[in-house]
C-alpha cells in the first residue's frame, strides 16, 4: 500500500537536525514521494538541499507563498522565474492569497498569483494553491485564467460543497489534511459529497497533524491517519483510499 504526500515543508528548521529519520520513518509508514512547496528565496536552498539527499523521494516545487508577498515581490517574483528556467520542478507552488494574517498586500499578492499561473500555463506546469480565508476570490481568479491547461490542488481545502463543486469545474483537486480529523471540523460531511477521484492527501507539516497528534509537529508519516478518516468519510477499504488518491497525485504533478 502507498501513500504520496502532497504538500509537506520538510525543510523547516524543525526537520534539519535529523532530516533522514523523517524520511526514513515516512517510507516505512507508506508514503513513497512527497511533493515540497517552496515559500520564498530564503528557503530555496533548504529545500534544494534536502532534495539532492533524496532525490527519488523530496520532489520540489518553485513559487512565492502569498504570506511572503511583501514590497520586494517583483524581486522574488525574478528570483522565482530564474530558478523555474533553470530547473525541472514538478509543479509551481505554492501559490494564491492568504488574508488572514494581513491583507496589506492583497493587491500584490493578486499579481503574483495571476503572474505565476501565466508560467504555469506556458510551462505546462500544474499549480498548488493556497487561500486561506480567501477561497472565492482564488477560485474567481482561477476562473479568469483558466484555458483548459491549468490543473492543480486547492491546499488545505476546508471549504464549503459549493465552493469544492467550483473547484472541480475548474479541473483542479483538493488537498485534504489533518483538519478532517478534528471534532469540531465539518469537512468530512462535505467530502461525502464529493467523489474520492477528486481528493488528494498532504499533511503541510510542520503543521496542522492530525489527531491524536493534534498540536504537535505534524509529519508525513502521518499521511495514513489522513487516509483512515477518509476511510470511515467513503465507507471504503484503506487500499482503495490508498489507490485512489495516489493514483490523483500522479495524474496532477509532472513527475
Amino acid at each position: 500500500m502507498q501513500f504520496i504526500d502532497t504538500h509537506t515543508h520538510l525543510y523547516d528548521e524543525q526537520f534539519l537536525e535529523d532530516i533522514d529519520s523523517f524520511v526514513t520513518d515516512a517510507q516505512a509508514a507508506g508514503v513513497y514521494k512527497m511533493y515540497l512547496p517552496n515559500c520564498d528565496s530564503t528557503t530555496i536552498e533548504p529545500m534544494m538541499t534536502i532534495v539532492r539527499k533524496h532525490p527519488q523521494v523530496l520532489l520540489p516545487m518553485m513559487g512565492i507563498h502569498p504570506c511572503y508577498v511583501k514590497e520586494n515581490y517583483k524581486d522574488e517574483l525574478a528570483i522565482v522565474e530564474k530558478w523555474l528556467g533553470n530547473y525541472d520542478f514538478a509543479a509551481i507552488g505554492e501559490i494564491g492569497l492568504d488574508y488572514y494574517w494581513d491583507q496589506t498586500f492583497v493587491p500584490q499578492q493578486k499579481d503574483a498569483f495571476n503572474i505565476q499561473m501565466q508560467w504555469a500555463k506556458e510551462k505546462d506546469l500544474p499549480i498548488i494553491i493556497h487561500t486561506r480565508d480567501s477561497i472565492d476570490d482564488g477560485i474567481s481568479m482561477v476562473k479568469a485564467q483558466q484555458n483548459g491547461r491549468l490543473k492543480g490542488i486547492f491546499h488545505c481545502f476546508g471549504g464549503t460543497l459549493e465552493q469544492a463543486k467550483a473547484i472541480i469545474d475548474l479541473g483542479f483537486h483538493l488537498g485534504i489534511g489533518g483538519v478532517v480529523t478534528f471534532k469540531n471540523s465539518n469537512l468530512g460531511d462535505v467530502l461525502k459529497q464529493i467523489p474520492l477521484e477528486y481528493i488528494v492527501l498532504e499533511t503541510d507539516a510542520p503543521y496542522l497533524a492530525p489527531v491524536p497528534f493534534r498540536g504537535k509537529r505534524n509529519e508525513s508519516k502521518y499521511i495514513p491517519l489522513v487516509a483512515e478518516k477518509l476511510v470511515s468519510i467513503y465507507q471504503s477499504a484503506l487500499e482503495e483510499v490508498a489507490r485512489i488518491t495516489t493514483n490523483n497525485a500522479n495524474k496532477i504533478y509532472k513527475y
